[in-house]
């Protein structure tokens, strides 16, 4: 099973990193390449423990769902999300944060399996990995961005 492991040194505290990271609008803004929504679920805010979101996507030029729910949950250092219903056979990602300084370093841990046996193994190797890497790197640069500005404040509400 393919894993993606990224380590993204943001200069803000660790309480706003961990909100924008569960953020439904700034995912939504961060993923704006693929036309990413929230469809059911948690459709916009905080997203927290046991809730769930249907996210609604282009990939590969394909419309896809993925649904997942929030199965771990440790503010402000570490959250999981895991998948009930999509395209992949298994997926599942961590977020891990850690106070550095006057600053947060967020660590992603993303696992997941593609369907089809084999086929998705050589799938996986020939350009998923890579694609869901790049993919979760611009999350991370939005994130960063956003959390080192003034923009936080339109995410994070009551902040």
């Amino acid at each position: 099973m393919p894993v993606i492991e990224l380590a993204t040194s943001i200069a803000a505290p660790i309480d706003r990193v961990f909100d924008l990271a569960r953020s439904i609008d700034l995912h939504t803004n961060s993923t704006s390449s693929t036309g990413e929504r929230a469809v059911a679920g948690v459709t916009s805010g905080l997203i927290g423990p046991e809730q769930e979101v249907t996210w609604r996507a282009r990939h590969f030029g394909v419309w896809q769902s993925l649904t997942v729910r929030v199965t771990e949950f440790e503010r402000p250092t570490h959250f999981a999300d895991a998948m009930l219903n999509g395209a992949f056979r298994r997926m599942e990602h961590h977020h891990y944060f850690e106070q550095s300084g006057s600053g947060t370093i967020m660590r992603d841990v993303f696992r997941f399996q593609s369907p089809l046996g084999i086929l998705g193994r050589v799938a996986d190797f020939l350009f998923l990995a890579r694609y869901m890497k790049s993919f979760l790197i611009e999350r991370n640069r939005v994130i960063k961005a956003t959390a080192e500005s003034d923009d936080w404040k339109q995410f994070i509400r009551n902040a």
